[in-house]
Parts: C-alpha cells; structure tokens; sequence
C-alpha cells in the first residue's frame, strides 16, 4: 500500500482544487466508500457543469438553476458518466470534500475517512449497467490501495439531509458485481501464483 499517490490509472485525470489532507493516517484509516448521484442541470446528462463545478470552473450564469451553486465548494474523488467513463478529481490518498456534514456508526465527519463516487445520475433516473460495472471495477481497485470495510449511499451517512443515490440505485445488483468481481481477481491471483506469474 505505500508508495501509491492515491491516483488510478484507469481514470481521467481533472484535478479539482476543492481538498485537503485527511486527519488520519493514509491508508489505514480510509474504510468507507460513499456513493452519490449528481446531474446538472437536474436530470439532464452528458454536459460539462458537474466537471466544471467539481474544478471549481463553474458558469453559474448557464443555467438558472445554478445560482444556488454559487460559492459552493465541492468536490469527489470520482465521477462515473452514463456511459462508464471514470473520472478523478482527487486524489484518494487525500480528503475531499463529497459528504458534508454526514455520520457513520458514530463518527462524524465522513469525508475524513471515506472516498466518494457520483454516478452521474438521479433520484428519479435507473442507472445504466455500464455505471455499475465502473463502479464495481473502481470498488475492486480501490480495495487494493485501502481497507474499504463499507460502501454507504449517501443518504445513508446524512439522513434526512441527502437522498442520494436514491431508490433506483440497485444495491442488490452491485453487490452481485463485486463478488464476480471478487471471485476474478481472486482467481487471476491464483493463477499467477501457479503459473509464476508477478
């Protein structure tokens, strides 16, 4: 686990100046994963204001919905396109700043110990197969780097306040992708420990 800068190579690199350092120690202390959804404007898919307003570039004059956006300051470490594109914004090794004020098993503050993904999406809007395979393959890679020990949506860790990704995300249907996942790396591994494989 040392020596990664918290940047995977399979995503889109978009650096977003919205993060800090995390209090804790890296990697240890990283157990949860959040997922989002977001679209901007709401319900519409494809364009480039959530990028925008995840760097910190965003035209509040574009839509009339985003004059509640103004100065706001947010970010994810990735965001997954309808389409399965992964982008990254910021590094995992570092906090950003996705779950606001949120609360896990007693511990305030989520985005201390966890790394967020939006799925571009929304409330009312099923997702598309190709986000749950991106978000099944990113789960997988990211469990190399960091102890993830639970993946909350986040209207799980700030109730009442959030309602994201929302009743059309699938968790069943996720949760069947990580353990096929799982079973493949599981197997890769040990067929490169058969053959001698690095």
């Amino acid at each position: 686990m040392s020596g990664f800068d918290g940047w995977l190579p399979q995503a889109t690199r978009y650096d977003s100046p919205h993060f800090d350092a995390r209090p804790g120690l890296v990697p240890a202390d990283i157990t949860l994963l959040v997922v989002h959804n977001i679209s901007l404007p709401g319900g519409q898919f494809g364009g480039p204001h959530v990028s925008d307003l995840l760097t910190g570039r965003m035209d509040y004059n574009a839509d009339p919905s985003f004059a509640d956006l103004r100065g706001l300051k947010v970010s994810s470490h990735f965001f997954i396109r309808r389409d399965g594109r992964v982008m990254q914004y910021v590094s995992a090794n570092d906090r950003a700043w996705h779950a606001g004020r949120s609360c896990f098993r007693g511990r305030e503050k989520c985005n201390d110990f966890s790394i967020g993904v939006e799925l571009e999406g929304s409330d009312v809007v099923a997702f598309e197969a190709a986000q749950y395979a991106a978000l099944a393959d990113l789960t997988v890679a990211l469990k190399r780097h960091y102890p993830l020990t639970d993946i909350q949506g986040h209207e799980h860790i700030a109730p009442g306040r959030k309602t994201d990704p929302g009743p059309l995300f699938d968790w069943e249907y996720y949760q069947n992708l990580l353990k096929k996942e799982a079973m493949l790396v599981a197997a890769s591994a040990e067929l490169g420990l058969l053959i001698g494989l690095p």
